[in-house]
């Protein structure tokens, strides 16, 4: 996915060359049944590039991987079931699954198929109900009983505890929101992007330089690490966001947003060409508590900082 921005960015055909090999590489995933991250998969990387080159292949593809992804739907609970079920843990359905919708309604859009939506619609509506808070912050995980479709336990696996707000899971909501109301037009969907953003955004935890620590309630807060990938993420939504709302947020979500890229994009938190693995981006966090990537570089911190550049580029053209 990365390697598609950068070839739009720069018309490079070595960029395009090397999208297509890698994105060849998991072509396989399209009949993967076992994940629920098929949108992240696929749609980053075939979804670009059919934007980019038209490539016919790549609609069966998306279309077989958004199959594959539907399986995953729980009538019952109303929502795609993220992991597998565990002691305590029926469906449990986590909040970055909101990121995968957006294949979903492409696949309904171009094949027909009206369940693509429906899945897709109740899934972002179930998680409304349940997974918020009164303030608009999300649980990590919410688990589901299987025949009831009630829910059974709202927990955390990668927050700092299971009342927090674990940063990149706040973000993926306001992301996967901003998503829905851009392609389905429904207001609802504009409103709980707003209400996220402006959570996220009067935080009092909120670092002066918009780079979120990897969880708003850490224990350690300020010495704690950040997380680049959740203002990464975040930068990329609120600019796509600051097009559906009126001139004030507007501005003050290109406002935050620019302030997130600026800080990425200094010595800070951009690396130097040839060190960090090379990646992009340094400090981000995968899951503290599990010990796993933890102030690392992280391929979609990578992405989503790409996209906000490409996408705020885009906003000074015009």
């Amino acid at each position: 996915g990365s390697l598609w921005y950068l070839y739009e960015y720069s018309k490079d055909t070595n960029y395009r060359d090397a999208a297509i090999q890698m994105t060849s590489r998991i072509e396989k995933e399209k009949n993967n049944k076992g994940t629920h991250d098929l949108g992240f998969m696929l749609f980053c990387s075939f979804g670009n590039g059919l934007r980019l080159t038209g490539e016919e292949n790549y609609n069966g593809i998306l279309l077989t991987g958004a199959g594959s992804l539907s399986t995953r739907f729980r009538p019952n609970v109303g929502c795609i079931q993220s992991w597998g079920s565990r002691k305590g843990w029926q469906c449990p359905v986590i909040i970055d699954n909101m990121m995968n919708l957006e294949l979903l309604i492409w696949a309904f859009k171009n094949s027909g198929d009206s369940s693509f939506y429906k899945i897709a619609v109740t899934h972002a509506d179930t998680t409304i109900l349940n997974h918020f808070r009164s303030d608009y912050s999300t649980w990590h995980v919410v688990s589901y009983d299987t025949i009831t479709g009630k829910v059974e336990a709202r927990q955390t696996a990668q927050g700092a505890a299971d009342g927090s707000a674990w940063a990149r899971g706040q973000v993926w909501g306001l992301y996967g929101y901003t998503v829905m109301y851009r392609e389905t037009g429904l207001p609802r969907y504009l409103d709980q992007a707003e209400h996220i953003a402006d959570f996220l955004i009067s935080h009092p935890n909120m670092p002066e330089d918009k780079i979120p620590y990897w969880d708003f309630d850490a224990p350690g807060i300020p010495d704690t690490n950040r997380d680049a990938s959740a203002a990464a993420i975040m930068a990329s939504a609120l600019i796509e966001l600051s097009g559906f709302v009126g001139p004030e947020k507007r501005d003050l979500y290109l406002d935050i947003a620019e302030r997130q890229i600026r800080s990425l994009a200094s010595p800070a938190y951009m690396a130097r060409p040839g060190e960090n693995g090379n990646f992009i981006l340094m400090h981000s966090v995968g899951s503290l508590p599990g010990n796993s990537e933890v102030d690392v570089p992280l391929t979609y911190a990578d992405y989503y900082f790409i996209e906000a550049l490409m996408r705020y580029r885009k906003l000074v053209e015009i």
